[in-house]
């Protein structure tokens, strides 16, 4: 008897320990679920740690593109951080390997989206190149290079100092740099790979550059509207003609002839 009894008495204490902790653990879990500012949650941004600039940084580097603009919507604090240039070219570039991206876009939303279709190779176009024999070097489709520089025809080739060419396979932009530009042609922001080097560095007046092409449209409308043909029909004769529309407007018609008398047409 006198041994069970030192038994239960030598067992007490871890009785009583067990208790305590058990009541520790549920006054814990009531603190918890009664006070949202100690839950870790990004619907909660007055939680310390989430609203620490540095530290919002360590984590936020790690997602993609599409959860910084995610993101950047829960609060103030997390759009300073996110909206950080720095912040968004190392999510442009990660899924890449990029090396670097030269250039600021026009738009900040242009770093949101950083599929394939946003980048480009750059090829500065020479003597007896077609689209077709440029959809085979880059094994790409004619008709994606054709919607990339808004080409309405293949003649339209004729009239550029370059194409973009769209990227096939992504392995060609890994320790690469592009370079943000805004293309005329397409219309667009592109992020252009040159596989030759670096763009042309010569200072341009974009003043002058809109004038000239805004001279250009206008002998191209009328030379379309005067041999009813298409943009680019018109923009070659133009170009193999040294910009004179008289003078294209002669090579058209003599081209039309002799299809006339071969029986083409």
């Amino acid at each position: 008897m006198n041994g069970l009894l030192r038994q239960s008495n030598d067992d007490e204490p871890q009785v009583l320990q067990i208790q305590n902790q058990n009541q520790f653990i549920s006054s814990s879990s009531s603190l918890i679920s009664t006070d949202p500012s100690t839950v870790i949650s990004p619907m909660n941004s007055h939680f310390g740690v989430l609203a620490c600039a540095d530290t919002l940084r360590l984590i936020l580097q790690k997602l993609t593109v599409t959860d910084l603009a995610r993101a950047s919507c829960v609060c103030r604090v997390w759009y300073s951080v996110v909206s950080e240039n720095n912040m968004l070219v190392l999510a442009f570039m990660a899924p890449w390997k990029l090396k670097q991206v030269v250039g600021k876009p026009m738009n900040s939303s242009f770093w949101r989206d950083n599929g394939i279709g946003k980048f480009a190779v750059s090829h500065r176009i020479a003597r007896g190149d077609t689209v077709a024999s440029l959809a085979v070097k880059y094994s790409v489709q004619v008709m994606d290079i054709k919607r990339l520089n808004n080409m309405m025809s293949d003649h339209g080739i004729y009239s550029r100092e370059r194409l973009l060419i769209p990227i096939s396979n992504p392995d060609i932009l890994i320790d690469g740099t592009c370079y943000i530009e805004l293309d005329w042609y397409a219309k667009r922001e592109v992020a252009v790979l040159y596989l030759d080097g670096e763009p042309d560095k010569k200072p341009r007046c974009l003043l002058n550059r809109v004038t000239s092409e805004q001279g250009k449209r206008r002998i191209i409308d009328s030379l379309r509207r005067s041999m009813q043909v298409d943009d680019g029909t018109a923009q070659y004769y133009l170009s193999i003609s040294n910009g004179n529309p008289r003078a294209a407007i002669s090579e058209y018609s003599a081209d039309l002839g002799w299809e006339r008398q071969t029986g083409l047409t």
